[in-house]
This record gives structure tokens, C-alpha cells and sequence, in this order.
């Protein structure tokens, strides 16, 4: 199928952005700990009724001891660390910062792929990176943002967490998904690492009883519902057909459009203050995401 792989990224901005809205309305009634808990919950039972009826089996347990392994991490780093401090990041900054601040997340993997997998970081990439990391800046610093939010400050960091979470969950997925590996079931694996690693930890602390029962509030269970929808499931299984079928800087760029996609969310339903300062950083953080890949 022609632009299967150009197609597939661009669904995946559009569920990134549905997404994020419904993590963000459902953290601030239940906390950011019953989201990402619930979601992959409902993530994994529909990945594996999914898996069932496209495969014949609940769980790809043909994919061989290392790429467990990898496929496995990835899902730890992503899934269960990466997105716990992504939907704090929600909660205290909102869905538009919290995504402006994951187009952070080429750069990060450029640097990754530099000091571990000892590709080259020419002068273009650096200068790409510092256009992207101005249009944050510009975003941040050039208007209301900071009366906006009043936890300003611990929100980027905790989505700069996030994006550097995305990063080396994707590094490792990278050697997962190698010898075409089906996407289904290798983001099968991730959710189901990113499950067992979290019910371990509430379970250790004390905590899980109060997290699952923070689920009784229907309206935030219904949104975070529609948020493991579009989400973990189908916005990652898109984003793995996308990374394979097209090539890595287009799959990129249209993958990283959800910022822009928001803006008149943010404006519309959350009540933020969009100037054109937040219009112009957001264009300027995407177009120095999107030339690390051409660069």
C-alpha cells in the first residue's frame, strides 16, 4: 500500500494528541499513578484479545529469550517510568507543554545513538538541536505560561523524564523489532513488562489497593478507557508500522505534529493562554525535531 508508513505516523500524531487530552482530564481527578496503571491494564487485555484473533495465541512466545529481553525493557523504561513521570507532567503543565517537551525526544536519541551506537553527531544535528530546544525556551518563556502553572518548573522536568524515557525505550525496541518482528506483538511485550513492572512496585509499597480504587470514578475510568485505546495500543502498534515502512525522518516529523494539533485544544478546552509566541516556539521546536533526521 503506498504511504502506508507516511499514513500510519500521521494517525499516530492524531492519537498522541486524543490521548494526552484524555490522560490529562483523568490525572487531574485521579492522580497520574492510577492513569498509568489503568490504561495499561486496559492496554494489555485488549493487546491480548488482539493478538488472539489476529495470531492464534495470547502471547508471542515464539519471540526467543533476547528479544524478550529487549522488547522487555523497552516497555520498563517506557512504558512504566517514562510515561509515570509523562502524566505527572500532564497533570501539572498540561497536555500542550508536556508534548511540546517530547519533541525533545530526537535529540535525545541522537545523542544516545552517539555515545552508544557511535553514530556520528555532525555540527547540523548540533545546530538542529539548539533550534528545537529555542522553540521550548521560546514557548516556556515568552508569555503566560508561567501564571498558567504554578508547578512550572517540576512539570518540565518530569516531561523532560518522559522524552528521555521515549528515547531509550525506543533504542531498545529498535533491536526488538529486528528481523521483522510484528509490531502487534512486539508492543504485546513492552505493555506487558510495563504492567508486571508496575504491580510489582505498588504492590511492594502498599499502594496497589488505593490506586486501583481511585478507578471507581467512571467519568476519569471512561476517559482513560478511551486514552489505553488510543494510546498503547493502537497509537504505538501505529507508530511501529510507521517506523517500519517509511523512512525514520518522515515517520518522525509526522509522528512529532501532536504539539501543533493541540494548540487550539489547549486554547478551546483546557482554557490556556495561546499567544503567537507559543504558535512560533512550537513551529521552531518542530522544525528542529524534524531536520535531526535530515541533517
Amino acid at each position: 500500500m503506498p504511504y502506508l508508513g507516511e499514513s500510519a505516523a500521521l494517525l499516530t500524531s492524531l492519537c498522541w494528541s486524543l490521548n494526552s487530552v484524555c490522560f490529562t482530564v483523568a490525572g487531574r481527578r485521579v492522580g497520574s499513578a492510577a492513569v498509568n496503571l489503568g490504561r495499561l491494564l486496559m492496554a494489555w487485555v485488549t493487546l491480548l484479545l488482539v493478538h488472539q484473533v489476529v495470531y492464534g495465541s495470547l502471547f508471542p512466545m515464539q519471540a526467543g529469550g533476547a528479544r524478550l529481553g529487549w522488547l522487555g525493557v523497552s516497555g520498563l523504561i517506557g512504558f512504566a517510568l517514562g510515561d509515570a513521570v509523562l502524566f505527572e507532567a500532564f497533570v501539572l503543565i498540561g497536555a500542550r507543554l508536556a508534548m511540546l517537551l517530547m519533541t525533545l525526544s530526537p535529540l535525545f536519541s541522537a545523542l544516545l545513538a552517539w555515545l552508544f551506537l557511535g553514530q556520528d553527531l555532525s555540527l547540523p544535528k548540533v545546530l538542529a538541536m539548539a533550534v528545537t530546544l529555542g522553540g521550548i525556551a521560546w514557548v516556556v518563556w515568552g508569555g503566560g505560561d508561567h501564571e498558567d502553572h504554578p508547578h512550572l518548573w517540576r512539570g518540565i522536568l518530569l516531561g523532560i523524564g518522559g522524552a528521555l524515557g521515549q528515547s531509550i525505550g525506543l533504542v531498545f525496541s529498535k533491536f526488538g523489532l529486528a528481523g521483522d518482528f510484528p509490531p502487534i506483538s512486539a508492543n504485546l511485550i513492552r505493555v506487558t513488562a510495563g504492567v508486571a513492572a508496575l504491580l510489582l512496585w505498588f504492590g511492594a509499597t502498599g499502594r496497589l489497593r488505593g490506586t486501583l480504587g481511585a478507578l471507581r470514578d467512571g467519568r476519569a475510568t471512561a476517559f482513560i478507557g478511551l486514552g489505553a485505546v488510543t494510546g498503547p495500543v493502537l497509537g504505538v502498534v501505529l507508530s511501529l508500522i510507521a517506523i517500519a515502512k517509511a523512512p525514520m525522518g518522515v515517520a518522525a516529523t509526522l509522528m512529532s505534529l501532536s504539539p501543533i494539533l493541540l494548540l487550539p485544544v489547549s486554547h478551546f478546552v483546557f482554557k490556556e493562554k495561546v499567544g503567537g509566541h507559543a504558535i512560533l516556539g512550537t513551529l521552531l521546536a518542530l522544525a528542529g525535531a524534524a531536520a535531526l533526521f535530515f541533517v
